[in-house]
């Protein structure tokens, strides 16, 4: 079927464009009115760089502080944090802004009561306004934007009863201590609330069911409030006036009979219950004695095994398969070539012998499809590091060589080999010990607490340092056989004891013979940091097979939803961490994480814009 034009009048379509051109500047307007109340008289709207006038647009001039949505036509965001503004809040001038999703205008020193006109914001889904000194009642209208997801009104002056929020069904973050709030806690739909707070203020009465996810750090300085989780209980209802007795049912026939039955049909449940857990156990052990017998045989087949507890059960050497001295001579026969340990660095590890290594005791740390990982204790106290390289893919002459490149092109963030031995059947490496682990395990694991204590400074702290090393080590082995890492990932991003990164086994895994091994392996690596910079802004791990493409793809479909702000980790939001240096971060992670390679900028530029933000993030903590 083929498809019909229809005619439009021409003068329809001027009177059309001349309208939503008209629409378009009453909303400037009202927004640059909006600033000049927000800002009267600073000093800062007079910069070039500031924007907020008529001449300019909000969308492709930049305005400090706005992002607009895909369509680079309507705002999306407004972030003014930290500005010491001293002006009021003009709802009524905002509110003309029908497409603004995020507001945050946290510390500054803004005052005077918010009106209900904030209410016409009926796509607004987070709301700052924590840290200034605004007073008078919450807008009820506040309780009406059905789209609000996080409301933060925390260190003000408001003052009367918080709004009825039952309507804010989205709603996971609220946050409204330090005021002057009185009344009742209203109703919330805590079974979705993941952030609350109303302590210091003046509210009374017996506090809600918040079903065991919030504490009494969440409601103290209230005096007047009441029941769980505080220590003072509520005093009790008055009791409900006693009902007449009722006279008691005649017991049914043969009770006692049924009463026996009953208590046998428990007593045969539970016996089946237990005879299938004894069942279960049974057999869970034949099937781990069947597994051990299966491990030793293989281990007897296969002197090359990377367990590393002998039959004792206590610690052994580095590798099993070397055990002992005759084992591992059996191993280098044949071998000429093999003139023992290699030692790259200071003199401090000169004496370093590929005997002592494999003597001394030795603690599997983890084991991946690239080799294992071992923490050995030397005699002499020195901790070291050791890698067992499973295969990386290049000859032994090659290993060599590129163990030497990496050793002369230093950067104080790429941890250097200190030794590595080499043969056709051995690769191994050997590093100093990081002793605070990865960035894998700061992020995810139990190790320092889980990544709730791993702040947005440092986040920022770190992915500077990397970039810089990165981009200082692409330079500098452009024209090398290991221009690149080849395999980066936040488990290969270890700390020291200052808790400053490391990136380890840089050059190991690139792949030989290939005459575009320079444009291939550096873009690669620009996509894999692109995807450690998506780990620290979501604390999401990744989940596929190779390590990237399932967080890029879940972080590029909320972003084309226009629900951008909900990737980043719940920790960083709860911190208080600046939203508009987030966003610009994970705008230079998307692009790092471009499915084109030609579309991803180089090392040198995204160190260059990361360590831009974090000189904003240094001055806006010391201002």
């Amino acid at each position: 079927m083929g498809l019909k034009l229809i005619r439009v009048p021409s003068i329809f379509i001027i009177s059309l464009f001349l309208s939503v051109n008209s629409e378009e500047q009453v909303v400037k307007q009202a927004l640059v009115k909006f600033m000049e109340k927000l800002a009267p008289n600073n000093a800062q709207r007079d910069s070039k760089n500031w924007g907020w006038n008529l001449t300019s647009d909000p969308c492709t001039d930049h305005w400090h502080g706005v992002i607009c949505h895909s369509d680079n036509k309507t705002v999306m965001s407004i972030v003014l944090e930290h500005l010491n503004l001293k002006g009021v809040l003009d709802a009524t001038s905002l509110s003309t802004a029908k497409s603004l999703m995020l507001l945050s205008l946290k510390n500054n020193t803004l005052h005077d009561s918010v009106s209900e006109d904030i209410g016409n914001l009926k796509s607004l889904t987070h709301l700052y306004l924590n840290g200034n000194r605004f007073s008078g009642k919450l807008p009820i209208s506040i309780g009406k934007i059905t789209s609000l997801m996080r409301l933060h009104v925390s260190d003000n002056n408001f003052s009367g009863e918080i709004p009825e929020m039952s309507r804010l069904s989205q709603l996971v973050s609220f946050l409204a201590d330090n005021n002057n709030f009185t009344g009742r806690v209203p109703h919330f739909d805590f079974s979705k609330l993941q952030l609350f707070n109303v302590s210091n203020n003046k509210l009374y009465g017996p506090i809600p069911d918040v079903r065991g996810k919030f504490f009494q750090d969440s409601f103290y300085g209230n005096p007047g409030l009441c029941g769980k989780p505080l220590a003072n209980a509520c005093p009790p209802a008055p009791a409900p006036a006693a009902p007449l007795p009722l006279p008691l049912p005649r017991p049914p026939p043969n009770s006692s009979h049924n009463g026996f039955k009953l208590y046998l049909g428990y007593i045969v449940l539970c016996f089946m219950v237990l005879a299938y857990i004894v069942l279960k156990l049974v057999r869970k052990f034949k099937i781990k004695d069947r597994a051990l017998d299966e491990m030793q045989k293989t281990e007897k087949d296969k002197p090359n095994s990377e367990a590393y507890y002998n039959s004792s059960g206590s610690k052994s050497g580095i590798i099993t398969g070397m055990r002992s001295e005759s084992s591992f001579s059996s191993l280098e026969s044949g071998m000429a070539s093999a003139s023992g340990l290699v030692v790259l660095s200071s003199a401090e590890y000169k004496a370093l012998r590929f005997e002592d290594l494999l003597g001394a005791p030795a603690e599997l740390v983890r084991r991946g499809k690239n080799g294992s990982l071992y923490k050995v204790m030397m005699e002499n106290g020195m901790v070291l590091a050791v890698k067992r390289v499973k295969d990386c893919g290049i000859s032994k002459q090659h290993f060599q060589a590129r163990m030497e490149i990496i050793a002369k092109v230093k950067h104080p963030r790429v941890l250097p080999p200190l030794a590595y031995y080499c043969s056709h059947q051995e690769k191994l490496l050997v590093y100093e010990y990081m002793h605070n682990g990865s960035l894998f395990m700061l992020l995810y694991g139990s190790q320092s607490g889980g990544h709730h204590s791993f702040g947005w400074r440092s986040r920022l702290k770190v992915a500077a340092d990397v970039a810089a090393a990165l981009s200082h080590m692409h330079e500098n082995l452009r024209e090398s056989e290991v221009p690149s890492h080849g395999n980066l990932k936040s488990s290969n991003i270890l700390f020291d004891n200052n808790i400053d990164p490391f990136i380890s086994e840089y050059g190991l895994f690139v792949t030989e013979n290939n005459n575009q091994r320079y444009y291939y392996g550096v873009k690669g690596d620009i996509y894999a940091f692109g995807v450690i910079l998506l780990e620290m802004l979501t604390g999401k791990v990744v989940k596929n097979s190779d390590g990237f493409g399932d967080l890029a793809k879940w972080v590029n479909s909320v972003v084309r939803e226009e629900w951008t702000v909900e990737v980043f980790d719940k920790s960083l939001i709860r911190e208080g961490a600046s939203e508009e240096r987030m966003m610009s971060l994970l705008q230079v992670a998307l692009n790092c994480t471009s499915a084109s390679p030609n579309d991803r900028p180089s090392m040198n530029q995204v160190a260059m814009v990361i360590r831009s933000l974090k000189e904003d993030e240094e001055k806006s903590v010391s201002f």
